[in-house]
């Protein structure tokens, strides 16, 4: 039977919705071919681009690496710390470099970012040349998931404006070069003799061959990436560069800092050399050989192995030397010798580029053997010749296969470890989930219940104690219901980049540059054992299999129930106690939210009474003032400082902690508050950072007592079970109000549903009347 080419699913070729359809793919095409194409430049035009954009144009793989980085990262930010307090730890957003449009998304924590951020900085100073940085993590880390993406967004990169770099591409004009050499050769007296008598076989004179005849040009790229800049003799660049970019700070950065010194040392590739010292024979005018130079902008495709290359441990050797027969050819018969070898290594594929080894197993092993010297020395040899590679070396490393290297003297001081182990910051490990299991699943959870899943799992992965937070912190007991007896909670925050507020005045003063460097430098050792990357996600699977659907959200009761079951966490090592100083903690924080979404205080008041203590400081006691900012008359007494500042730091605060208060809140007012805030920045009180910390203070021990009318009053009890139902209308409407409040800030403000508030309301209450609070 014929085929039938008349089935519903044909298109007719003359119909409006086939025009319409070409029409589209013409114009995506159109799309793709201006954004993709990569037409070589004339080298005159490259100039005057590098003049005018030199920052952009001399760029060697380690500046484009730095600058690629900083695309997609945005600038971090230290929400916690006062910026001369501040050792880099800092918040940076990395979702468009290792998650958006990612196919297998990378979670990186704030840690990690940090160290490769500042490893990115040591590139743009060019201290980093001449080492391999192996990124070292146990398996089930990501390290794989963190190379791929890290190699399709350089890709990507490079296909950008921001992103372009350039490499040599020659246009050997035939003719130009032919007649070059015509002009050049004379005919000796025998061959004129011959000549006027007919004898002389012109096309055996003749200097050109069938390429010669047929003319046009032989084109290609420079194999090794050579930077188009590079084809100036080194003898001539300075001066030539110093004319040619206009911009006198840049000028002085490229000829004194590191990080340019490529720009004025460098040579070409042997290839790119050797063609230019022939060209220079042939060429009667120099004018005529650059006119053959262009650039273009590279190409980076892990796919081709252009720029990118990534060897897997099963990979087999390469073929160490590529020859272009045919070019090599044209080039042997465009000069009439054969002094440009067309013939370079693998390696040239990724000069000025990346080659990264995908874990030291097998293969890999020999090849970083290989690579020692390259790494070193930055020449490899071809034959007779010498290739200079200035490439981005990468790997990754388990810990066990450190024992390839380790051990070898002349390896310690090329390769430089980029530790990358399990995710230690709980906010990157619950995104790890959402990304797995969707971002609904926060909803089969009350409040800081997923939050404290995660910190569970991160437990497994520190070391038991800390050195630098005993010698700062102590042994002191002051803080039980915040944190475990190993610190491991307070270590968890302070990996996130913040400070808890329940730390004393005495302790946050301690936190100091030196101490914040040694608990962030502890974190270097650790993330190397407890539960992976990879078992976490068995586990949390577990947990939501078992729980998730029994008709209410899970609670802290619901984790302790599970963790005490699920001997594959024991068998990791949770650490003794830990899950029960996590319930003392949330414990804790849900009887603040309960008090604080019950709790009603005029704002204007509170707001007047902090400004009203800011301006008495500044006075002795025995006087009465007049507060411009607020219109209050102040009778300053020892008894009014005493009062508020006894609310400030806790009634057991003594006489000397509360004098010490006031004489820093003094100092800090006059020489920061007013004189730069207010003067400088112009900013109201109330927008000062000392009237912000006041405040949060002062509001957090007024509402410490909020609850207590409510805690023995069934009426309450009764009133907070039956909210949403009709029996909620029988009670009297001053209480009705503050249930209506209670349940409102506990949805609005703590992102409770109707049924978590009702839950976690009853389990305070609770907890309230067994006296476990």
């Amino acid at each position: 039977m014929s085929e039938n080419r008349n089935s519903k699913s044909d298109i007719p070729c003359d119909s409006q919705e086939y025009v319409k359809k070409l029409d589209s793919l013409i114009k995506l095409t159109e799309k793709m071919r201006r954004k993709e194409r990569r037409l070589p430049i004339p080298f005159a035009q490259f100039v005057c681009t590098a003049g005018e954009e030199p920052e952009h144009v001399f760029r060697d793989v380690f500046q484009f690496f730095h600058d690629m980085l900083h695309h997609y990262v945005s600038e971090g930010r230290d929400d916690y710390v006062p910026s001369e307090e501040s050792i880099g730890f800092l918040t940076y957003d990395s979702s468009d470099l290792f998650i958006n449009e990612c196919d297998n998304p990378y979670f990186a924590d704030r840690l990690f970012t940090n160290r490769l951020m500042h490893l990115s900085e040591a590139f743009r100073q060019g201290t980093q040349r001449n080492n391999i940085f192996l990124f070292d993590g146990p398996p089930g880390s990501g390290k794989s998931t963190f190379l791929n993406n890290l190699v399709q967004k350089l890709e990507d990169y490079a296909r950008t404006e921001a992103g372009a770099t350039y490499k040599l591409y020659w246009k050997l004009d035939v003719k130009a070069i032919s007649r070059s050499r015509r002009f050049k050769r004379k005919r000796t007296l025998f061959e004129e003799e011959l000549g006027e008598l007919g004898l002389l076989d012109e096309a055996t004179y003749s200097p050109d061959s069938v390429i010669d005849q047929n003319g046009g040009s032989v084109e290609f790229s420079c194999p090794s990436h050579d930077h188009p800049i590079l084809i100036i003799p080194k003898s001539y660049r300075k001066e030539f560069l110093d004319k040619m970019i206009p911009d006198k700070d840049f000028k002085y950065r490229l000829f004194n800092e590191k990080q340019y010194e490529w720009v004025t040392k460098d040579v070409p590739c042997n290839i790119c050399t050797s063609l230019y010292n022939s060209l220079l024979d042939e060429v009667s005018d120099p004018r005529i050989l650059f006119s053959m130079i262009y650039a273009r902008k590279n190409l980076f495709s892990r796919q081709l192995g252009e720029g990118v290359s990534v060897f897997n441990p099963g990979d087999v050797g390469l073929k160490d030397i590529i020859v272009n027969s045919t070019l090599q050819e044209q080039l042997n018969d465009l000069f009439k010798h054969e002094d440009v070898r067309f013939r370079y290594s693998y390696l040239a594929k990724t000069n000025n580029g990346v080659l990264a080894l995908m874990d030291l197993k097998e293969n890999n092993v020999k090849r970083l053997q290989n690579y020692h010297g390259i790494i070193s020395d930055g020449v490899h040899k071809i034959d007779l010749a010498e290739e200079t590679i200035s490439t981005l070396f990468l790997g990754l490393v388990n810990p066990s296969d450190q024992l390839h290297y380790k051990d070898i003297p002349s390896f310690q001081d090329r390769i430089i470890p980029v530790k990358i182990p399990y995710i230690l910051d709980y906010n990157t490990e619950i995104a790890v989930y959402k990304n797995k299991f969707g971002r609904k699943i926060r909803k089969k959870f009350l409040p800081r219940v997923l939050k404290n899943f995660a910190k569970i799992v991160v437990s497994t992965r520190l070391d038991k104690t800390s050195k630098a937070v005993d010698k700062w912190i102590g042994k002191t007991t002051e803080y039980k219901k915040f944190v475990d007896s190993d610190f491991m909670l307070l270590r968890m925050d302070l990996y996130t980049g913040k400070v808890p507020e329940w730390l004393s005045e005495d302790h946050i003063k301690k936190f100091d540059r030196n101490t914040r460097r040694q608990v962030i430098d502890e974190t270097t050792a650790q993330g190397y054992k407890g539960i992976s990357g990879r078992r976490s996600l068995i586990v949390f699977n577990r947990l939501m299999s078992k729980y998730a659907d029994n008709g209410g959200p899970i609670t802290m009761d619901t984790l302790k129930e599970f963790f005490k079951e699920d001997s594959d966490c024991q068998s990791v090592g949770i650490p003794v106690g830990f899950i029960n100083s996590l319930i003392e903690m949330y414990d804790y924080y849900a009887l603040q939210e309960v008090k604080e979404a019950i709790w009603f205080y005029n704002k204007e008041q509170v707001s007047n009474q902090i400004i009203d203590y800011l301006f008495s400081i500044n006075f002795e006691p025995g006087t009465t003032k007049s507060n411009d900012f607020t219109g209050n008359e102040i009778e300053i007494t020892k008894e009014y400082f005493d009062e508020f500042e006894k609310l400030l730091l806790g009634a057991k605060s003594t006489v000397k902690s509360r004098e010490t208060f006031r004489k820093e809140a003094q100092k800090e007012y006059i020489t920061k508050t007013v004189s730069q805030e207010m003067h400088l920045d112009e900013l109201e009180i109330t927008e000062t950072e000392q009237y912000r910390k006041l405040i949060r203070k002062y509001t957090r021990n007024l509402k410490e007592n909020s609850l207590i009318p409510y805690e023995s009053n069934d009426n309450f009890r009764r009133a907070v079970g039956d909210f949403g139902t009709d029996n909620f209308n029988a009670y009297d409407s001053k209480l009705k109000r503050d249930v209506v409040q209670l349940f409102t800030n506990l949805i609005e403000k703590f992102d409770y549903n109707e049924d978590g508030a009702k839950l976690i309301v009853m389990y305070v209450l609770d907890k309230k009347l067994s006296g476990k609070y």
